[in-house]
């Protein structure tokens, strides 16, 4: 059984999406087994884009994951990680299938709705950053 860290991005919080992404995790078949809505301390948004730091982009990144609420979510499943990764779609959402939820509701690339980790090291790492080990079921 594996395990990934997703998050709800502010511009979906702010929009609303957070009932419809939630939907679309059950109905997979995930197990959410961490959930919490959170403003991103700043100081932990800049350890999440640690891998950024240093690029144009990085300072952009933290200012929009801090703006506002995000809902932080632990997932378990098989090949949770790959398969959350295919239902989000592509990063920039002009590229992103239709039924995928950034091609269906994300804008553009800076306001994509959701976030999940790429790899089984990722995936830690960010459990680590927004969960205690007490809060995961």
């Amino acid at each position: 059984m594996e395990r990934t860290f997703a998050m709800i991005k502010p511009d979906g919080v702010k929009r609303g999406l957070t009932a419809e992404v939630l939907a679309r995790i059950i109905k997979k078949g995930y197990r959410i087994v961490g959930l919490k809505q959170m403003v991103i301390p700043r100081e932990v948004a800049e350890k999440h884009y640690g891998e950024h730091q240093g690029k144009p982009f990085f300072d952009g990144l933290v200012e929009f994951i801090t703006s506002g609420p995000v809902v932080a979510i632990a997932l378990e499943g098989e090949g949770v990680i790959a398969g959350w990764r295919k239902m989000m779609g592509a990063t920039n959402p002009a590229n992103a299938e239709v039924g995928t939820i950034r091609g269906d509701y994300a804008t553009f690339v800076g306001e994509n709705v959701t976030h999940g980790s790429d790899s089984p090291e990722s995936a830690e790492r960010e459990l680590g950053l927004f969960f205690k080990s007490e809060e995961l079921l």
